[in-house]
């Protein structure tokens, strides 16, 4: 494919999946406008662009990645948006670091106490992988896992006592089609998705009559800083946009 109609297919796909998450959310009866709840977002200063569209829908943030620079930046361009629904929305950080589970229920009572309550927690942080299974470190598997799918696990099942006891919220999954076909040299990274699509589509089906919603948005390839950052089979960095 030529490069510059990949990136506009990248473009066009990332948008669908943003407005496909909106609308979503925004659809339901009860929760017509998304304008003064706490959307809490994991991975955000990588990936899809989702703050953005949240913040300028009247949200208030809670902007969760592992490096605070990056969240202080993200943090100052939503504070210079300009909108008619950003009206005195805050965007708070929180540091947070999906590998270390230990810390994680901790984490999430800090986001908590942030705003007093979190209407939506969208899973998306990740780390991809490029690799043969036959090259790869057991704990490059396990890192990927515990990123892609009991970091996610660890801080869904901590914040939602805390949903249903407020009278419900939303529950986004950001996965991937790896999630439902798996290909080659992405072992570790389709096993997650895997998992992760499990986990919360059981999720949904246990909660369904608590008001609280379970979304799995499983978008093809974007072209992030995701497969940049992607880790070899022996830990180092892929280093490359290619998918």
């Amino acid at each position: 494919m030529d490069m510059g109609l990949e990136v506009i297919c990248s473009g066009i796909g990332a948008s669908l999946g943003l407005l496909y998450l909106i609308y979503v959310i925004s659809s339901r009866k009860k929760r017509t406008d998304l304008k003064g709840k706490v959307v809490f977002i994991t991975g955000t200063t990588s990936g899809l662009a989702c703050a953005f569209a949240f913040y300028e829908a009247g949200c208030h943030l809670i902007l969760a990645g592992r490096n605070r620079a990056s969240l202080e930046q993200l943090q100052i361009q939503l504070q210079s948006t300009q909108s008619s629904k950003v009206k005195g929305q805050r965007a708070e950080i929180l540091e947070l670091d999906l590998e270390d589970v230990n810390k994680i229920t901790a984490k999430a009572e800090d986001a908590f106490q942030l705003f007093g309550q979190v209407d939506v927690l969208v899973n998306n942080a990740g780390v991809s992988y490029r690799g043969q299974v036959e090259d790869t470190l057991l704990d490059v598997d396990m890192k990927v896992m515990l990123v892609n799918y009991f970091g996610h696990v660890a801080l869904t099942k901590a914040l939602l006592p805390h949903m249903i006891g407020s009278g419900g919220g939303y529950i986004v999954g950001i996965s991937s089609v790896q999630g439902r076909v798996a290909i080659p040299f992405r072992s570790s990274y389709a096993a997650s998705k895997h998992a992760f699509h499990a986990f919360f589509d059981s999720l949904r089906a246990e909660i369904h009559d608590r008001n609280v919603h379970v979304c799995i948005v499983s978008p093809g390839y974007i072209q992030t800083n995701l497969s940049q950052n992607a880790i070899c089979g022996d830990g180092s960095k892929y280093g490359s946009m290619s998918c």
